[in-house]
């Protein structure tokens, strides 16, 4: 390769030029110049091995170096580098809102407003009007502001002329020659939610212990113990309708009267904008044709004991029958009023029922009795199972079969449509998808439909598809809304126990469910309606054009866009998840009693804490709450040194062989309350109030 050097040029006077680079000589190649074409290509190619491919996936991506060296000499080092950064911020939103539209569950662009409404106004407001007229609001809370209302609905369900709320004082219910246990809860008493929420609200800074508190001592389970010896007119929650006299009030003593003009009076000025702006339409729906049907009003006062207000608590279980269940079980016969110390039913009480839903592990798809037998077979042989047959517990306990399309096309709401949906099984945003189904379900031919069953029971092989195991929690947050809507009654997870009678919380006519820990969500574990209400229907519908998602924060969007949160009462956890906010962090510096950091430590205690469980027993477990959620914990045992029924000789079977382990030293509080229920069912101890079981 030769060179060729080059003098520098001189000026004409004959010197050279002053620049730094005259002083030197120039040197000039004749090798070809190439640019860098990394760094002034706009892209560059860019190679992805695909598997089990020889070739490699050639892609274009943008060349991050040759735009920023552009830029800088293009617009200098400051408005380059500020472009270049904005360039990658467009890039990354691109992405998020390429996914947030098509990847996420709200399938929208970022930015513009999301909603599950599919209800206009007007047939909203005949909701709340509806509710309120067939006493399902029984509150002080007033139809929210966005209704632009004149005048509130008059509600039947509050104190008036003539009528008005006894507040019952907690201590004075414990009998004087019985203190050791508390009194059942008067007949027809009820109790004031908002009260409670006053009390027990986390928004408020309320410490689940002191909520305990005023759920222990206004409702007299404090057995007289007279510890704090002033209790506050406040705490009085429990009411019983009656006449005003001297001693009645139309609310409790020290909650503040809510002004007629805000519960039946003008909301708004004459001369206030309507402003409809608020109810957005879903954009993934249509709107519900206008105007919607409802049922016909209920009467606000009803007998003590209704039939269109049966008590009935619902759970769901799928697969064999567990010791989970079972303790489950064991404490709704222990706590709940079901006249077991009596050997003749009383007409004073109106005892609950609890109907246990078995799911096969399979949708059905037609009635099938010779699956019925045998699926009943089954709990008759399952020991966790079989004491619950006893002729004692008849009509107290049932076992029920659970048939998705049954229950479907049991509620008028989904009967037509339901089978048009793309899947049945929506929990949040995440989606199981089952070959065949919905579309395929049901034979509408009843010729066709009595041929097709006649075959399965000669066979004895039920029509039917395999069930994932997923599907099964995905559909218990759907049976739930389906069994209160159809049945009525309160539903429960079979993770659930039961702390004391329910009697107050059935005299409340509204529908509940309460809070997910410290977030602003519904957690429907437990969950109250009425049968056949407007605001059932509303969930219904709108969960159906919504991809049929009924999680607990799917149901939160819905009551949030429609304003109608205060027709399903929010209730804090401390009433039923006593244990949540602890375990996620919260209040850990004056915890109730007991203190679970983790929910596994209802079967696992720590040492450190497991004297106190055999100490305190069931007195000491969250008294004052109404029920507790270990949430899952399937795998553990109650009772691990003695995994078995232990109720006794009454219910033993020649089948049942039963080893005990050697006795553990320390107690699990799941040990203690298993052992508690089953010495009340032996007939050994009496239960909570002091009742003696009676066969």
């Amino acid at each position: 390769m030769s060179h060729i050097h080059l003098r520098a040029p001189s000026s004409a006077s004959g010197r050279r030029s002053n620049g730094a680079s005259g002083a030197l000589p120039k040197f000039y190649s004749d090798r070809p110049h190439y640019h860098n074409r990394d760094l002034t290509s706009w892209i560059i190619p860019f190679s992805v091995v695909i598997p089990g491919a020889r070739r490699k996936l050639r892609l274009w991506i943008p060349n991050i170096r040759g735009l920023h060296r552009a830029s800088l000499s293009r617009f200098g080092k400051k408005t380059g580098s500020f472009l270049i950064i904005l360039v990658y911020f467009l890039l990354i939103f691109s992405v998020f809102a390429v996914a947030h539209r098509f990847g996420s569950k709200k399938k929208t662009w970022p930015g513009v407003p999301s909603t599950t409404l599919v209800f206009e106004k007007e047939d909203l407001q005949r909701i709340w009007e509806w509710e309120i007229a067939s006493g399902h609001h029984p509150s002080t809370r007033p139809v929210p502001a966005e209704y632009n209302l004149e005048v509130q609905p008059k509600n039947p369900s509050l104190p008036h002329a003539g009528s008005g709320r006894v507040y019952l004082d907690g201590q004075s219910r414990a009998s004087s020659n019985n203190v050791a246990y508390p009194q059942r809860p008067k007949a027809g008493s009820v109790a004031d939610l908002d009260v409670l929420m006053r009390h027990c609200d986390f928004n408020t800074y309320s410490y689940v212990r002191d909520c305990l508190e005023v759920l222990r001592i206004g409702g007299g389970l404090d057995n007289g113990k007279r510890v704090r010896r002033v209790i506050p007119d406040e705490w009085k929650y429990v009411f019983v309708e009656g006449e005003n006299s001297g001693r009645a009030s139309s609310t409790s003593p020290s909650l503040p009267q809510v002004p007629d003009s805000r519960r039946q009076g003008v909301l708004r000025g004459e001369h206030d904008a309507e402003d409809d702006s608020v109810f957005t339409k879903s954009r993934h729906a249509a709107w519900e044709v206008p105007p919607i049907p409802l049922p016909p009003i209920k009467t606000p006062h009803t007998p003590y004991c209704n039939p269109e207000e049966p008590r009935i608590f619902h759970m769901l279980w799928t697969g064999d029958f567990t010791d989970k269940p079972y303790l489950a079980l064991i404490s709704f016969l222990y706590t709940q009023n079901l006249g077991l110390h009596d050997t003749q039913p009383s007409r004073d009480i109106c005892s609950p029922k609890l109907w246990l839903w078995i799911n096969p592990g399979f949708m059905l798809t037609l009635k099938n009795p010779a699956l019925s037998r045998e699926k009943f077979d089954k709990i008759i042989q399952n020991q966790w199972a079989a004491p619950f047959l006893h002729p004692r517990f008849k009509g107290i306990i049932e076992f029920k079969f659970w048939n998705t399309t049954e229950q479907l096309d049991g509620v008028s709401e989904l009967r037509d449509v339901w089978r048009s949906a793309p899947t049945l099984f929506n929990s949040g945003g995440h989606t199981i998808h089952i070959p065949g189904m919905p579309r395929t379900w049901g034979v509408h031919d009843e010729e066709v439909t009595t041929a097709v069953e006649n075959q399965a029971n000669a066979t004895s092989a039920p029509v039917s598809y395999n069930e994932p195991e997923k599907v099964a929690v995905v559909l218990s947050d759907m049976a739930r809304f389906l069994l209160c809507h159809r049945f009525g009654g309160v539903y429960l997870d079979a993770d659930t126990l039961f702390l004391r009678d329910w009697e107050e919380l059935w005299g409340w006519k509204g529908a509940f469910a309460y809070r997910w820990s410290w977030h602003d969500n519904y957690n429907t574990a437990a969950l109250k309606m009425s049968k056949g209400s407007a605001l059932g229907s509303f969930i219904l519908r709108t969960a159906f054009k919504n991809d049929f998602d009924f999680h607990p924060m799917t149901i939160t969007n819905f009551m949030k866009d429609a304003y109608m949160e205060d027709l399903l009462f929010r209730l804090p956890d401390a009433m039923f998840d006593s244990a949540w906010l602890n375990m996620e962090g919260y209040q850990r510096e004056r915890p109730p009693q007991p203190y679970f950091s983790r929910f596994e430590e209802f079967f696992e205690t720590p040492q450190q804490n497991s004297a106190t469980p055999p100490v305190v027993g069931f007195d000491g477990f969250f008294r004052g709450a109404f029920s507790y959620h270990f949430h899952n914990s399937w795998s553990r045992l109650n009772d691990p040194s003695r995994n078995f029924p232990d109720l006794g000789s009454r219910f033993a079977r020649d089948v049942d062989i039963f080893v005990p382990k050697p006795v553990p030293q320390d107690f699990n509080w799941s040990t203690v309350l298993k052992r508690t229920f089953e010495a009340y069912i032996r007939g050994e101890i009496p239960n909570m109030y002091g009742e003696w079981i009676k066969y």
